[in-house]
């Protein structure tokens, strides 16, 4: 069984910072792709930012340039740094992997519980 575990999340005022942090755990044999997602009220679940390596990391068009993903496969984590923050960043922010665990043959997708960005104006 996987976990994945996000911190991080809060209040913070239109401009201001926060990192995210997404934790895996279990009987891990190795992570592929991760990603955060996002979901504000009434909306679509939408992609944040995904990494493969450091040098291969995707980004929706409306955080280039603000926010980081970044991972740490020794510890399997992966980081989220926001800066400039807008209300409209204010979402559930959903940590994803593709994990595959030992003894296995295929990659699993994951999901964490989530964890609440409110940016206020």
């Amino acid at each position: 069984q996987v976990q994945l575990v996000e911190s991080g999340g809060g209040l913070v005022q239109t401009g201001g910072s926060l990192r995210l942090s997404c934790v895996a755990s279990g009987n891990i044999f190795s992570i592929g792709t991760m990603g955060w997602y996002r979901q504000a009220p009434g909306k679509q679940r939408e992609l944040v930012a995904s990494i493969i390596t450091i040098v291969r990391t995707t980004y929706a068009d409306s955080v280039k340039g603000r926010f980081t993903i970044s991972r740490d496969n020794a510890k399997n984590t992966m980081y989220l740094q926001m800066y400039r923050l807008k209300p409209e960043d204010t979402a559930v922010y959903y940590c994803n992997a593709h994990v595959r665990y030992s003894g296995g043959t295929y990659f699993n997708g994951y999901w964490g519980q989530g964890t609440q960005v409110t940016v206020s104006s």
